[in-house]
């Protein structure tokens, strides 16, 4: 897909095959309606009368061959309140009439539903161009016979005044729509493709296309000299080795201290020898987005060349039950020198974190953040619409939480404290694996606060998030990449 930004543009001389205009409630036109029903001397007056189509959010109503108009089509989309309307109101509106479009006849659309929102117009594009690019995306490379793809390859967002800070939104924008479905490529894949070692070869096919950025991959054998017993222990029961992949980003140009993504990997979880339900198992190849959403960031940040720099890590095993799998109860040494009893071989991710956060260490970052489908107790206190957020630097948390606010892909800070910590006591280790059935999202993080003390630390908990039924939503590429940009 193509996007571009325009502005002086009249509505009634856009060309393209149909151009998108805004009508609120109670049919109230917004300036480019307002233009296009002068040109075509009542058309939209006269469709609005039979009062089928009011402007409630989100309808769509298609007029051709409009009387005094270039495009083709002009699409009225209903975008509610005008008074409410903002860019995550436009975003809503986008997808409705991208969703509503045919996808064997348009191939160019221009876009006036932002035009009221001027003032915020970096806002406004950003909000257009992942509306779009979401819309857009398609993941059917394993069918055998293949849909079409949609024609529409070019969208104009267009402004009938002047606006300005349209260039980066632009470049940022459309590097962010990319990152994301880098990371949904890397999800939506089966577990017998994306393996460790395919997150680890997408990595160094990445080094080779930016110049800024250099892939560091630690085998098995590497990982065993530096101690890290708790990361290896998840892969026991594997045929397939794990990985630890560094992607290391110098967008600044120099030696600054970096920031910290460290995402975990587990590219297919069974639950280990305490193995899951059958139900629904196959959703757990989704237990790697994390790691996808760290690839899908340094993606992004990597296209738009923002200068900052950035370590990105791939905790990457897979949980399997087999002979040589870890047991409930075994207890294994992490790289910091702390045991750690395996109460629960389906608590995997915080024993591969926990060893990627101890390496993490060693680029002495300004800061960290860790990304995982962690707990199923996330979704019960979050549902699927915002991610969790522990951390142990309150500032981090709030500029965190703003970045989110900002995009529109939004955490929620939990509580995290020593009465929920002690709830991880072991009687044989120095910490047990899980800390029983209530608090199970702030626990985790309580688990992984163990190995952060030396830097600041945040973790989101994305299992409710990162995907949606049978599908990964990209999230949160977004929120990691407009916090990196704030950092910047």
């Amino acid at each position: 897909m193509n996007y571009s930004v325009t502005s002086n543009l009249s509505a009634k001389d856009a060309a393209g095959d149909c151009l998108l205009i805004a009508i609120y409630k109670d049919k109230q036109l917004s300036a480019a309606a307002k233009s296009i029903d002068e040109a075509s001397n009542g058309a939209i007056s006269e469709l609005l009368a039979f009062g089928d189509f009011t402007g409630k959010a989100e309808q769509v109503h298609t007029l051709y061959s409009v009387a005094g108009v270039t495009a083709k089509r002009v699409v009225l989309v209903g975008c509610g309140e005008q008074k409410a309307f903002d860019a995550f109101a436009l975003k809503k509106c986008v997808s409705a009439a991208i969703a509503a479009l045919p996808t064997d006849s348009i191939t160019s659309a221009t876009s006036f539903l932002g035009d009221d929102l001027a003032s915020d117009s970096a806002a406004a594009v950003t909000q257009a161009i992942l509306a779009v690019a979401d819309k857009q995306y398609t993941f059917n490379i394993h069918k055998s016979e293949q849909s079409k793809p949609s024609l529409l390859v070019s969208m104009t967002i267009a402004f009938s005044g002047d606006v300005a800070n349209t260039d980066t939104a632009l470049t940022q924008a459309t590097a962010m729509a990319h990152g994301s479905k880098l990371s949904r490529d890397l999800s939506n894949q089966p577990g017998n493709v994306c393996t460790p070692t395919y997150l680890a070869e997408t990595a160094l096919g990445m080094a080779k296309e930016f110049d800024a950025l250099d892939v560091e991959i630690l085998e098995e054998a590497d990982m065993e000299k530096l101690g890290m017993g708790s990361f290896l222990s998840v892969g026991h029961g594997s045929d397939q080795p794990s990985k630890l992949v560094v992607f290391k980003y110098n967008g600044a140009g120099d030696d600054s201290a970096p920031v910290a993504l460290v995402g975990k990997g587990v590219t297919f979880d069974t639950g280990g020898i305490s193995i899951k339900p059958g139900a629904n198992m196959d959703e757990m190849k989704f237990d790697m987005i994390g790691a996808a959403s760290v690839t899908g960031t340094i993606q992004a940040i990597a296209e738009m060349k923002l200068p900052i720099n950035v370590i990105g890590i791939l905790a990457a095993a897979e949980n399997m039950p087999s002979a040589r799998a870890t047991k409930p109860g075994d207890i294994v040494k992490s790289m910091s020198g702390k045991t750690i009893e395996v109460l629960n071989t389906d608590a995997e991710g915080r024993l591969v974190l926990c060893d990627a956060l101890t390496y993490a260490g060693k680029y002495k970052p300004r800061l960290v953040i860790d990304i995982a489908t962690l707990t199923g107790a996330c979704i019960v206190a979050l549902g699927h619409e915002i991610c969790a957020l522990l951390a142990n630097d309150q500032s981090l948390a709030d500029e965190i939480m703003v970045s989110g606010k900002s995009i529109g892909d939004q955490a929620w800070q939990l509580p995290m404290n020593d009465e929920y910590k002690k709830l991880l006591k072991s009687e044989h280790a120095d910490i047990g694996n899980i800390g029983g059935r209530t608090a199970g999202t702030i626990t985790a993080a309580c688990f992984l606060s163990h190995f952060t003390e030396d830097y600041r630390w945040a973790h989101l908990d994305i299992a409710g998030t990162a995907w949606t039924g049978k599908a990964a939503s990209g999230r949160p590429v977004p929120l990691l990449t407009q916090f990196l940009i704030d950092q910047a």
